[in-house]
């Protein structure tokens, strides 16, 4: 029975989550403003997996779709 758990795929393709190293602006109640790669961009909070602030910069995890780049 739990071979057919391990090769279960799913029926949608699966969207890669990403970590990428921002600087915060601005936030407010539903996003967060941050500034990447020369541009300003606002994330929306129910994006935002998970949030790290490791050697002085934060890092947020994130679908690589968010971005739009």
């Amino acid at each position: 029975m739990f071979w057919f758990f391990y090769n279960y795929h799913p029926k949608y393709p699966y969207q890669k989550k990403i970590w990428i190293k921002i600087r915060f602006l601005h936030e407010t109640n539903k996003a967060i403003l941050v500034y990447r790669n020369d541009k300003r961009v606002w994330i929306p909070k129910s994006q935002v997996y998970k949030i790290k602030l490791k050697k002085g910069a934060f890092k947020i995890h994130i679908k690589e779709s968010t971005l739009d780049d």
